[in-house]
């Protein structure tokens, strides 16, 4: 189950099952769940806490130094859950002090290959993050959005769930739930319709989400149309993600063929 050729700290600790492959590395302080299996060639740093029942595949490096020139080396941490899968040679950062120290990733999501997540960032559930996409420090992926191959995240912002970025999109500007953005600079082109029909929303619930793009395509200000989408959320439980992540967006958000939203 481990490859006479790795290399394993001693205070690395391995539950029942957990496989290593030919090669791979796992440093200090490393915690890795039952029935995980890392393949050859793999490098997990250090300070890694990883769940059951994931698989990493060759070269991946997990849980290395942040890409930050104001880290000096202080502690910090990755945390991944169960049932991930993290493909050939995607790169996985630890936290930073700048921040609460802790890079995490939540259940059941692709890395495919090539990925790259860096110091700070916190993914969800059902996260896929297709070829060569990349995530700068501190972003944040909600549940079941999907990144499209090169993909790129700019530090600090936020991708609302079930949401979809196109390929080779460049993302400046927080995305909202349930939308689909493209271009570059990302502008938003519509609501995520097929994502939303594979994971069994209504014809009723889509309506509404079309509604609500509309209210925000049409948007200079978002207290343009704060007001009717609340009033709405009352009534159809589907847009209260949307309100709940406008009062809480950072950096505006990506609109169409207009400047971000802002709150005036």
């Amino acid at each position: 189950m481990r490859h006479a050729s790795a290399i394993i700290d001693p205070t690395a600790e391995l539950d029942t099952g957990v496989v290593i492959g030919p090669y791979s590395i796992i440093g200090p302080r490393v915690q890795i769940g039952a029935g995980t299996r890392i393949g050859p060639h793999v490098v997990i740093k250090s300070d890694t806490q990883i769940g059951r029942d994931n698989e990493i595949y060759q070269f991946a490096s997990v849980g290395e130094d942040p890409q930050d020139r104001k880290y000096q080396g202080e502690a910090s941490q990755l945390i991944i859950g169960d049932r991930n899968q993290i493909r050939e040679c995607c790169t996985i950062h630890r936290g930073t002090e700048q921040d609460i120290g802790v890079t995490e990733i939540g259940n059941d999501n692709l890395l495919m290959a090539y990925t790259h997540v860096a110091h700070d960032c916190r993914i969800g559930d059902q996260v896929v993050m297709a070829n060569g996409a990349s995530l700068g420090g501190h972003v944040q992926l909600e549940d079941w959005v999907v990144l499209g191959g090169f993909a790129m995240v700019r530090q600090f912002c936020q991708i609302g769930a079930h949401s979809f970025v196109a390929m080779g999109a460049s993302v400046r500007k927080d995305v909202v739930p349930y939308m689909l953005v493209e271009g570059t600079p990302a502008i938003l082109r519509g609501i995520n319709r097929e994502g939303l029909k594979r994971r069994g929303f209504s014809s009723d619930q889509i309506r509404a989400l079309k509604q609500a793009y509309r209210l925000l395509a049409s948007a200079q200000l978002l207290t343009d149309v704060m007001s009717e989408l609340i009033t709405e959320a009352e009534q159809c439980p589907v847009l209260r993600p949307i309100v709940a992540f406008l009062q809480s967006e950072r950096r505006g958000c990506s609109i169409l063929r207009k400047p971000a939203i802002t709150a005036g």
